[in-house]
């Protein structure tokens, strides 16, 4: 059986998701996938983000890592997203290249594949689980495959309890949280080889 490919796309203004991201990619190769970690475009203004130390080290120390693009998610055969949220949703910044895909999505080349999603907010109730939910929507018009943990493993007990995905407060992201995405890696690995057999 071929190794699956997974994509992990992130977006990161502070550095929670990068982690996320990188945790996820980690745990990816390490179940035998083929891996491509990718950041999404900064679209912020350069004054903002210059204006705001934390946010101008974070995307420095992100500029060896790739910018997604549409050639991207079609290489894939599983997609893992992390994104912070924002009022809700996910940050403008994944949004505006999630609304690229229109020509992947009008052939078809995101149909089937399986995806996950992540994110971080600033407190629990900051709208992490309607962040992850507004992402499975859009993947939902896709024809994409959601795969969600559950409450399938007791990491899940420990971390928080989002059945819908992993998430935690902004700056949190601790040992149970690298075993939770691993375990959502893991079993988004599991239904891309059956998807893909």
């Amino acid at each position: 059986m071929a190794d699956p490919k997974i994509a992990v796309v992130f977006y990161s203004t502070y550095g929670t998701n990068h982690q996320i991201a990188q945790a996820a990619a980690d745990a990816a190769r390490a179940a035998g996938a083929e891996v491509r970690l990718l950041r999404v475009a900064e679209t912020a203004p350069k004054s903002v983000v210059d204006g705001q130390d934390a946010w101008k080290t974070q995307l420095a120390a992100m500029q060896d890592i790739p910018e997604v693009s549409p050639a991207d998610l079609e290489w894939a055969d599983g997609m893992f997203f992390s994104a912070p949220t924002r009022f809700g949703v996910s940050a403008s910044q994944l949004r505006a290249f999630i609304d690229t895909l229109g020509g992947l999505w009008s052939k078809g080349a995101l149909a089937n594949k399986a995806v996950t999603a992540t994110t971080s907010a600033q407190n629990p109730h900051g709208g992490q689980e309607a962040t992850i939910l507004s992402l499975y929507t859009t993947f939902m018009h896709w024809g994409a495959i959601i795969v969600a943990p559950g409450y399938a493993d007791p990491i899940k007990f420990e971390d928080g309890g989002n059945p819908y995905g992993y998430s935690t407060s902004a700056g949190k992201f601790d040992e149970t949280g690298k075993k939770s995405v691993a375990f959502q890696m893991n079993r988004l690995i599991e239904v891309t080889r059956k998807l893909t057999a």
